[in-house]
C-alpha cells in the first residue's frame, strides 16, 4: 500500500504493454526461495509484443516501451506486500536474455505456479530457452555478483548511502547485497555445470543464502563463501574444455532468436 498521496510509480506505454503482454511471471527472491517471511515485496517480470505503430510509427514509445509499474510512489521504497511490475518489450526482453543477464533468463526456468500470465506465445517464448541461454551468462553472473560485492562493502557508484539503513544498523553491514553476491555466484556454477536454474534453489544452496540474508553468518565468512564461489565460476569461465563440458552452447543462436521475433510478431499482429 501506498505510503503516502502522491501517486504510484506508473512509467511507459501501460496500456500498450498489458493489452500485447504474452507472459508474466513473479521473479527475484520470492521465486529463489530466499525471501524472509513478511520482509520483502513483490518483484514481477512480463513481456509484450507492442503494436505495430510503436515499432513503424515515428513517435517514439514512451520510456522505450518499457512499463514500469510500482505500488509505491516515485522515491519511495518497497515494503512487504508491495508490487514492483517491469513489462519489456518481447525485442528488449531478448536482447537482454541473448547477453546473459540473470535476471531476465531466470524467466526461462521459473516454475508454472510462479506465472502470473501465461499464453501460448509465452510458452513458446519460454521453449526458446536452448537459443538463448548460453555459455555468455557466465560472465554475466560474475559481474553482478562484483557488482554485488561492491555494494555491499559500501562501495560503487550507486551505493554512496546505504540504501538500506535498518540492515546496517542491525548487522553493521548490508546483509541482502552479501546473499545477493553468493546466490549470482552459486547460480552461475550451476547453469555452467548443469545447463538451467533450479528455482527455487536448491535446499543447500538455498540454506546458505538465508543464513547470509538472516545475519546468521559474519561478514568475514560471507566474504569467504562470496570469493570462494566466484573463484570457482571464474575457473569454470576460463576453462578451455568448458565449450565440451557445459550443456550449454557457446552463444545464442541468434538467427533463431531472429527467426522467432519476427513470427511472434507476425501472429500478434494477424499478419500470418
Amino acid at each position: 500500500m501506498a505510503t503516502d498521496l502522491r501517486p504510484n510509480v506508473d512509467y511507459g506505454p501501460g496500456e500498450a504493454a498489458r493489452a500485447g503482454e504474452i507472459l508474466r511471471s513473479i521473479v527475484g527472491s520470492t521465486v529463489h526461495g530466499t525471501n524472509l517471511e513478511g520482509q520483502d515485496d513483490v518483484d514481477q517480470l512480463g513481456i509484450y509484443i507492442p503494436p505495430p505503430e510503436h515499432l513503424f510509427g515515428l513517435a517514439e514509445p514512451r520510456r522505450g516501451g518499457t512499463h514500469v509499474w510500482r505500488t509505491q510512489p516515485e522515491g519511495a521504497r518497497s515494503g512487504p506486500g508491495d508490487i514492483d511490475l517491469t513489462i519489456f518489450t518481447l525485442r528488449r526482453f531478448l536482447a537482454l536474455a541473448t547477453s546473459g543477464n540473470p535476471t531476465i533468463i531466470a524467466l526461462f526456468f521459473v516454475p508454472d505456479d510462479a506465472l502470473v500470465l501465461r499464453t501460448e506465445e509465452g510458452d513458446r517464448l519460454r521453449a526458446l530457452a536452448p537459443a538463448v541461454v548460453s555459455q555468455q551468462a557466465g560472465q554475466r553472473f560474475l559481474g553482478y555478483l562484483h557488482s554485488q560485492l561492491e555494494r555491499m562493502d559500501g562501495a560503487g557508484k550507486q551505493n554512496r548511502v546505504p540504501n538500506r539503513p535498518e540492515l546496517i544498523a542491525r548487522h553493521g553491514w548490508d546483509v541482502k547485497f552479501g546473499s545477493h553476491a553468493l546466490r549470482l555466484g552459486l547460480q552461475g556454477i550451476e547453469l555452467l555445470t548443469t545447463g538451467r536454474l533450479t528455482l527455487p534453489m536448491q535446499s543447500h544452496a538455498r540454506e546458505q543464502v538465508l543464513a547470509v540474508r538472516r545475519g546468521d553468518v559474519t561478514r568475514d565468512r560471507t566474504r569467504f563463501l562470496i570469493d570462494r564461489a566466484a573463484l570457482e565460476l571464474r575457473e569454470l569461465l576460463g576453462d578451455p574444455d568448458l565449450s565440451r563440458r557445459s550443456p550449454l552452447p557457446e552463444h545464442p543462436d541468434m538467427d533463431a532468436v531472429t527467426t522467432y521475433l519476427a513470427a511472434a510478431h507476425r501472429r500478434s499482429w494477424g499478419w500470418t
